[in-house]
């Protein structure tokens, strides 16, 4: 399968583990959709808590900074969740 030069053994290597290898993809492409999910939020919530900062004299002063804050949260666990179902989609777990 391999009749490859020196330069190109890496790439022959690599071919060989991820044929050998079962993935379920559709497990890898959930965790994948998790931290494409997760990207947006955190930028949007230190945006978000930054605007805050700037109007704190306003009576939703406390609401936007809990919103910016829930942003973050969110997309830290949504890493966490993504990152683990990616690891159990390479290793079968």
């Amino acid at each position: 399968m391999c009749n490859h030069f020196i330069f190109l053994s890496f790439n022959c290597i690599f071919e060989n583990i991820f044929w050998t290898m079962a993935t379920n993809k559709n497990i890898l492409f959930k965790g994948i959709r998790f931290l494409a999910i997760s990207l947006p939020l955190l930028f949007i919530g230190p945006t978000i808590i930054n605007s805050s900062f700037k109007n704190k004299e306003h009576e939703l002063y406390y609401i936007v900074l809990s919103v910016g804050i829930l942003c973050c949260i969110l997309g830290m666990y949504l890493i966490y969740k993504g990152v683990t179902t990616m690891v159990k989609a390479l290793f079968n777990d």
